[in-house]
């Protein structure tokens, strides 16, 4: 009943962002305005319905993500672009902090023509303002199957936000976020 509804609103995209660890990007894009639906889960992979198991040993080439489903009328995709090129290290390969492995990569899916021109615009404009100090190696990809993530890691972050990886990584995250995007949250 849920995908006739959104599938009824025209303005409604979906997007995939792979950002590192699918917990942290979930528990930032899960507080923005304009955000209807969101689920962590494993995209860009050479197997049918891998297990985060198998991911994670870096052998099925999935990576990551978080499916985003947006009103385009509510916040654009450029917006949610910046907020995920902010929000994580676009500029370390197959790596976020002490995560390491192609499974944590950053690479944007997009779903449209427009999102895809959309993103090589951000980087090409983060690149020009020098926001990082190293060349963005993103990869901008065509979004292929996306399996969702088994349950334990749904709303990781707000279910587990005293554990130890929670709040030396995520919690850090979330605050950045908060401080440079407070206009956005719902």
């Amino acid at each position: 009943k849920l995908n006739q509804i959104v599938m009824n609103n025209q303005n409604e995209e979906k997007i995939y962002l792979a950002g590192g660890c699918f917990w942290c990007t979930e528990a930032i894009f899960s507080k923005i305005k304009g955000i209807s639906n969101i689920m962590p889960g494993y995209i860009g992979g050479t197997i049918k319905n891998p297990a985060y198991r198998e991911v994670c040993t870096g052998r099925t080439g999935h990576a990551e993500a978080v499916a985003i489903t947006f009103d385009s009328n509510s916040i654009s995709t450029k917006l949610l672009l910046t907020v995920f090129f902010t929000t994580h290290d676009p500029t370390t390969l197959n790596r976020q902090g002490a995560d390491v492995g192609t499974q944590y990569r950053s690479e944007v899916f997009y779903t449209t023509e427009e999102q895809k021109q959309t993103t090589e615009l951000v980087i090409k404009e983060l690149e020009k303002e020098k926001v990082f100090d190293a060349p963005i190696v993103t990869k901008v990809s065509k979004a292929t199957d996306f399996y969702p993530a088994e349950e334990e890691h749904l709303d990781y972050y707000e279910q587990n936000s005293e554990q130890q990886y929670c709040q030396l990584v995520i919690s850090p995250k979330v605050k950045k976020f908060k401080d440079a995007y407070a206009h956005l949250l719902k």
